[in-house]
């Protein structure tokens, strides 16, 4: 984990996903099948271990990515984690963590001893919280720190509640400088500020995408570039800020989370596979 843009490049490649080119936001391997897989993270927000190891069945060598969040890590412990890991996958920890700095450390140093390949710590903590994420990552090369910007479910008026005066573009890139400032090497944003950012930060930094439906979103960035509707609007999720896969790999993203338009459709591989088209 180097402080440098470039550091955070090696260690997006040692992992095998490209990093996108600043200006069209294609990643020089996106030509590959694996790095294509690579750059798309199903995510596994369930409530329990069983129905999250019944879709990653259901996809089985389709998924080679997964994300982990707070709710299914709660419920289900570490050993899901390990589990992916050791049958080959990567796995996304988002634990959003917003703690004293000892204790986030503590934190990442636990995600990188179950193998994990990514973590988000709290931009809004500040640059002590996320240095010393970065600090306690140097001891696992493949674990990359990301700093969460402004949750995508987040509006003006709910930034205005905290005291942000600040509209959601103008605070993600506040705290995505910040957040290069700190080492962290990426930011998790919408699919609507990854334009922004990718034009900000340059070509290094990863960026990475929840709130991605195969639905028709409403407008703003993330309403061109469709890859098929799998689905509604709906599929959005709670998501204030959603946009499309081709939106947001179009815009500068190098990783898109997916979740209901994969995990509730009828046939998840195929709509998994509508998703890894954008990313061509």
């Amino acid at each position: 984990m180097n402080t440098d843009f470039t550091g955070s490049a090696r260690s997006a490649r040692s992992c095998g996903s490209p990093v996108p080119d600043a200006e069209t936001g294609s990643g020089s391997g996106s030509g590959s099948g694996s790095d294509v897989d690579g750059r798309v993270i199903v995510a596994l927000d369930f409530a329990d271990r069983r129905s999250a190891e019944g879709l990653v069945e259901r996809l089985g060598d389709a998924c080679s990515s997964y994300k982990i969040g707070l709710e299914l890590l709660t419920a289900a412990g570490p050993g899901l984690a390990r589990d992916l890991v050791g049958r080959g996958n990567e796995v996304f920890l988002d634990l959003k963590l917003f703690e004293i700095p000892n204790s986030v450390a503590g934190a990442v140093r636990a995600a990188g001893a179950l193998g994990a390949s990514m973590v988000t710590v709290h931009g809004m903590g500040g640059t002590g919280i996320m240095a010393a994420a970065v600090d306690a990552a140097r001891e696992f090369p493949r674990l990359r720190v990301l700093a969460l910007t402004v949750v995508t479910s987040m509006t003006g008026s709910d930034l205005a509640d905290i005291g942000v005066a600040a509209g959601p573009g103008e605070q993600v890139l506040r705290l995505a400088r910040l957040a290069m400032r700190a080492g962290c090497d990426g930011v998790v944003a919408s699919p609507r500020e990854a334009g922004s950012l990718r034009a900000a930060l340059g070509p290094e930094p990863l960026i990475v995408t929840p709130g991605v439906t195969l639905g028709p979103v409403g407008g703003g960035a993330g309403a061109a570039g469709g890859v098929g509707a799998a689905g509604g609007a709906g599929e959005a999720g709670g998501h204030a800020r959603p946009g499309t896969p081709a939106a947001a790999f179009a815009a500068g993203a190098s990783h898109v989370v997916v979740g209901r338009s994969v995990a509730r459709a009828a046939d998840p591989v195929a709509a998994l596979r509508q998703v890894r088209a954008a990313a061509q």
